[in-house]
């Protein structure tokens, strides 16, 4: 925190006034030139949304960030703050943050005509500088901009023409700050139509009260294309004043949308210590997320959000620290048949075009569950052939007829002693992930020997049934595996 100082010392100082997007323009062309990171923690963006959005502050433009739900539009937001300089001298008591050297209240005029250099002077830090307000049809032009204060008015024994009985909105209060309306097209168009002068000409009129504040505010929207026809839109006057519209997007990898996921779930030191998450679990969290937004049950205007894996990787976690509690374990591993607990995290974070609606959500889920399964799989290992002559063997004969004479029973609750020990009893299933995936580390040839039963119960090979415990995998049958 910075001492109060006076006018005088402000200007002794060799302190110049500047915009905010000059601000932010002169901090974004430092860290530039210095190859500092810009923007950080917004993985897949680097090329795409990071150099648009440089572009636009050195453009001097407000900006709406136009994307579907969970592509990281107010964490982007939020990360301008960064560019703000750490401290801004402001006229003390000011509501509207007046710059000594071009005060645009009466407050602040006032007083510097009053005492001139002896004005004293406060310092606001970037972190109070950040305002931010979620469009919703209730939001009003007073709570924007601000309205008359008839007690005000009667305290001070003024009329409404005075400047004095103005109670200041969000937007005033954010004068030399960054301001995000998030959801723009939520917000009425006749409260839109009232930010038209405000981004261009800086005119406030409150209740027929015309006021000149040339207030100095770097906006960013965010807008979800969905939102154009299902709730609103942004009326073509106010879009035309905002200089610069940038896309976002999903991620386009596995690896990278991997990166989002470990960075956002919350998972405490104590049970990464104890619960081992294999590279391929963390993989096939991901697939989930792809599968749904190319699933045709899934609305893909709707879009899936980056928050599906996130909460779903923080579920897995709870499944495993369930089983610790319950089993007495100290450590344990993620299982594939852990997956059956992100379902939850699917169903909430999905909307359903009409066929899945009358499918399910869960029935939904857990299809998109055995898609990421099949997708992973197929990547690994040979595909399952779908007919089979009799007498011809492939690389999963062996493990089908094994299933002919036994039956397997994998418990949630099993330590990890006991559930792989079940699994490494399959010798023809311990073969096939040597033949074919030998660099893998311990855990994840584990994991890969869920992932092919997995598959070839998804294939029809095996059969698979499930209760509140367990999964239990066995024979599909004779018939159904030779054919001639």
């Amino acid at each position: 925190m910075k001492n109060d100082t006076t006018f005088k010392e402000l200007k002794q100082s060799g302190y110049t006034d500047k915009t905010v997007n000059q601000e932010i323009q002169a901090n974004l062309i430092a860290k530039i030139k210095a190859k500092e990171p810009v923007f950080e923690g917004l993985w897949g963006y680097e090329d795409t949304v990071i150099t648009q959005l440089k572009k636009a502050i050195l453009a001097g433009h407000h900006i709406n960030l136009l994307g579907l739900r969970g592509q990281a539009k107010t964490r982007i937001a939020r990360s301008m703050v960064s560019l703000l300089d750490e401290y801004m001298p402001i006229v003390k008591g000011s509501e509207i943050n007046d710059s000594p050297f071009q005060p645009i209240s009466k407050f602040a005029r006032d007083l510097i005509a009053e005492l001139g250099d002896e004005t004293p002077i406060s310092w606001v830090h970037r972190s109070e500088r950040f305002f931010e307000k979620l469009a919703t049809p209730d939001v009003n032009v007073a709570d924007l901009i601000g309205d008359i204060d008839p007690i005000k008015a009667a305290t001070l024994k003024l009329p409404y023409s005075d400047e004095r009985v103005l109670h200041y909105g969000m937007i005033p209060r954010a004068n030399r700050s960054i301001f995000v309306l998030n959801e723009l097209p939520d917000l009425q168009a006749r409260i839109q139509v009232s930010l038209f002068n405000i981004l261009q000409e800086g005119d406030v009129q409150i209740r027929g009260f015309q006021l000149r504040m040339p207030l100095d505010i770097q906006f960013v929207f965010t807008a979800n294309p969905e939102d154009y026809t299902n709730r609103g839109s942004i009326v073509t006057p106010l879009k035309d004043r905002i200089g610069s519209q940038i896309f976002t997007h999903y991620p386009k990898t596995v690896a990278l949308a991997r990166q989002i996921t470990e960075q956002e779930a919350s998972i405490s030191d104590d049970d990464k210590a104890k619960i081992q998450v294999p590279d391929l679990a963390r993989n096939l969290l991901e697939e989930v997320a792809f599968a749904a937004r190319e699933s045709e049950y899934v609305d893909a205007k709707s879009g899936v959000s980056a928050r599906l894996t996130i909460s779903a990787m923080e579920n897995l976690i709870a499944a495993a620290k369930l089983r610790l509690l319950e089993s007495g374990s100290e450590k344990t591993n993620i299982r594939l048949i852990d997956f059956m607990s992100i379902i939850p995290s699917i169903t909430g974070k999905i909307e359903l075009v009409y066929e899945g609606e009358q499918e399910g959500a869960d029935f939904v889920a857990k299809i998109l569950i055995d898609d990421a399964v099949m997708t992973q799989f197929e990547g690994l290992f040979p595909r399952v052939p779908k007919l089979e002559k009799e007498g011809l063997k492939n690389a999963y004969t062996d493990i089908i007829q094994w299933f002919n004479n036994n039956q397997l029973e994998l418990n949630y609750a099993d330590s990890d002693k006991e559930f792989y020990s079940k699994m490494d009893s399959i010798k023809p299933l311990t073969k096939l992930i040597e033949d074919n995936v030998p660099d893998l580390d311990d855990n994840d040839k584990n994991f890969c020997k869920e992932l092919v039963l997995w598959a070839l119960t998804i294939s029809k090979k095996l059969d698979k049934s499930e209760n509140a415990s367990a999964f239990s995998f066995e024979s599909a049958g004779i018939g159904q595996f030779f054919r001639s």
